[in-house]
């Protein structure tokens, strides 16, 4: 076919949709989920990790030991703009793991799953793995 008829023709639209169908099931609801929640300004969309309640042995652990209040990272905004108008950008980006407020954010609900939405300052830190 002509290069022409490809580019005006539903094909570019055809090879999108083929795309996304490859996606597991997971990554199709993220895609989806980002279509609809975008947030402004300094904010970040995080979900909050459960912690596991045993171990992998299967030793049951207290509540406060498992207590630690991270979540990844699933959008970021652009940033917010200093007096001057000038951007300064997030200082976390997606799937970040990052240390979180006990209290504090605001709770968003899309679909069966449950996000928070913090302001970049509110962010404690970010963890890594060694």
């Amino acid at each position: 076919l002509p290069t022409c008829y490809l580019e005006h023709s539903v094909f570019p639209v055809f090879l999108k949709a083929l795309e996304f169908l490859r996606l597991s099931p997971r990554e199709r609801e993220r895609e989806e989920m980002m279509k609809r929640l975008i947030p402004t300004f300094n904010r970040i969309l995080v979900q909050r990790v459960i912690q596991p309640a045993k171990t992998e042995s299967g030793i049951l652990l207290p509540e406060k030991a498992s207590k630690l209040n991270s979540g990844k990272v699933i959008a970021v905004g652009p940033g917010s703009r200093d007096k001057d108008g000038k951007l300064i950008p997030v200082s976390v980006k997606e799937g970040d793991t990052v240390l979180l407020p006990e209290y504090g954010g605001t709770q968003v609900k899309l679909g069966e799953k449950e996000y928070h939405l913090f302001r970049d300052e509110d962010v404690l830190g970010t963890l890594h793995e060694d």
